[in-house]
């Protein structure tokens, strides 16, 4: 328990640490290129918001998407399996590793919250890292998440990576590869993933820019539905100017003055404005930000409400949803499995073994379509009964017969249609 000491320790250290304004990280500066990165992480954008994770998720669009993609990982469930044969995978639910992610990863979280957690963390940060925590015999007993904003990776000349890590007190531990779990995500160096908020900060400084302005708009009321006109040559006593205040002041507060009309004195004329063009512009910008943040993160705009250009990604929201699983979803769930079965498993033990998440589980809450597929596993002799009952929660049948492969609808009654003869 030696690395655990190293991390909570109270001790003391010289390491110098900048702290970021609204996410309270630490930027340890010990050279150039320290510094070089320091200043990029100002993650001021051109349109003078600094973009941080904390800004970045108070953005509708961000925040829905890394909840979506977030949520899918954490509501799918991680199966340990091992490879008996080239054709037979059994469950390893006595293996300390289905433990941690069916049971409590670490000592505050529950497995949802964990993977949710981390899924955020590459999200936003192109990184995930976790501590790992090992029992008797080595094996994986526990994973502690570890903010990636207080991470700093490096390659050394061996190839290993080494990876130093900031305390919130300015301290810092040093650790070796093989006591991190690294989730990375798109990566230009092959090691250190690149952050979305750092390469979408214009989308997102925008986005935030947008926001303020029309919050200040409607805070100050400078959009104003109409305007009295006077006719030339003519003003306002004293008096008259505050009675024609005081019949609208009654109007804006509501009341059992509303639907009744008001006494224009004097000639006054009332004029109805319309949305101006820069007011038009304003709402179409918005509209493009939001789909340009969906763009950055793979997810389809239907998703996070934008629903105006719903066939972009297919011939509905039907192929959209299967892009999404397709063309994003599935990269977040290899990334899991291959971190996993390389960061958390014994090379030599556990050779056979390896994570794979249940992706049947994404179909779940579709009843129709779930018992369609169970039907021609069945027809086809994919999946015994048994196995069907299993995917659903269910025990076995009670007469036993809930082994048997059904032959397939073509090699029925032929010579090569008995069930021993199929491979």
């Amino acid at each position: 328990m030696g690395f655990l000491r190293r991390l909570f320790s109270l001790e003391a250290a010289a390491a110098h640490a900048a702290p970021r304004a609204m996410t309270g990280e630490l930027i340890t500066i010990s050279g150039p290129e320290d510094l070089e990165r320091a200043l990029r992480h100002g993650n001021m954008s051109n349109a003078g918001q600094a973009v941080t994770d904390d800004t970045a998720m108070r953005v509708a669009a961000v925040y829905a998407c890394v909840r979506i993609i977030s949520g899918a990982v954490a509501n799918m469930p991680i199966g340990i399996k091992r490879r008996i044969d080239d054709r037979t995978r059994v469950d390893v639910t006595d293996h300390s590793l289905w433990e941690v992610f069916h049971r409590r990863p670490n000592r505050w979280q529950k497995p949802a919250q964990f993977k949710r957690m981390m899924q955020a963390h590459v999200l936003l940060r192109g990184n995930g890292y976790a501590l790992k925590t090992r029992g008797v015999g080595g094996r994986v007993i526990g994973l502690t998440p570890l903010h990636p904003g207080r991470m700093k990776e490096r390659q050394r000349d061996d190839m290993a990576l080494e990876y130093l890590f900031t305390r919130k007190d300015g301290s810092r531990v040093l650790f070796q590869q093989d006591e991190i779990q690294h989730l990375c995500g798109l990566t230009l160096n092959g090691y250190s993933g690149l952050s979305v908020i750092g390469y979408a900060r214009e989308a997102i400084g925008a986005s935030i820019a947008m926001e303020h302005h029309g919050s200040t708009v409607f805070r100050n009321g400078a959009n104003v539905s109409g305007a009295l006109k006077m006719p030339a040559g003519k003003t306002l006593t004293e008096e008259q100017a505050a009675r024609l205040k005081g019949e609208f002041d009654e109007f804006r507060a509501g009341g059992n003055r509303e639907g009744k009309v008001v006494l224009l004195e004097d000639g006054l004329e009332f004029q109805q404005l319309a949305l101006n063009s820069e007011d038009a512009q304003w709402l179409e910008a918005r509209k493009f930000s939001r789909s340009d943040i969906a763009m950055f993160f793979g997810v389809p705009p239907h998703m996070i409400g934008d629903t105006e250009k719903s066939t972009s990604w297919g011939s509905g929201i039907e192929a959209q949803a299967q892009g999404f699983v397709t063309y994003t979803l599935e990269d977040h769930l290899t990334m899991w499995e291959e971190a996993l079965t390389t960061d958390c498993l014994d090379p030599v033990r556990d050779r056979d073994v390896y994570a794979r998440f249940n992706r049947n589980a994404l179909v779940r809450g579709d009843l129709k379509t779930r018992w369609e597929g169970h039907t021609k596993a069945l027809q086809w002799g994919v999946m015994s009964p048994d196995e069907v009952r299993a995917k659903e929660d269910m025990n076995p049948r009670e007469d036993g017969n809930g082994g048997v492969y059904y032959d397939p609808p073509n090699t029925a009654g032929s010579s090569t249609g008995s069930t021993n003869d199929n491979p």
